[in-house]
């Protein structure tokens, strides 16, 4: 059974066990301002293996400089966390997609939450974090510490 995830120490587990991420909803670097492009770049830029998963731009085959995947059901197979960048209303749509793929966790970035849908995917194994900022919370625990100046 998976787990919602909440706490920074569940959050810290998942990130440090993470490597591959498909990225739903991505968006284009010709939208440099929108979260679901620059989100998906510090991601790569961080060392995660990105997998570009967009809904709409039929027309790209590259992203990122990486291939381009037209459903998480087409990767071949099994990827550590799928980051989502949906409005909450067209999560169901993408439901079936994701419990045949049966990546180790599902990602709703922020202003993203469904709790239905997030119950539905823990019920089938399936971690999930909801209305969080993946890069934030990456950052958040890989910054240089702090030295307190005195």
């Amino acid at each position: 059974m998976g787990a919602l995830l909440e706490t920074p120490e569940q959050i810290t587990a998942l990130l440090d066990d993470t490597r591959s991420i498909a990225v739903l909803g991505i968006k284009p670097a010709s939208e440099p301002w929108q979260p679901a492009f620059f989100v998906p770049r510090y991601l790569a830029e961080a060392g995660f293996e990105v997998i570009p998963v967009p809904v709409y731009y039929p027309e790209l085959t590259t992203m990122l400089g990486r291939r381009v995947y037209r459903s998480l059901g087409v990767l071949g197979r099994r990827v550590d966390l799928v980051d989502v960048f949906r409005r909450p209303e067209d999560l169901v749509a993408h439901l079936d997609d994701l419990l045949a793929a049966r990546p180790r966790a599902v990602w709703l970035q922020s202003g993203i939450r469904h709790d239905t849908f997030a119950a539905r995917l823990v019920r089938a194994g399936i971690d999930v974090v909801q209305d969080r900022c993946l890069m934030v919370e990456h950052r958040r625990r890989t910054a240089p510490a702090r030295v307190a100046m005195e």
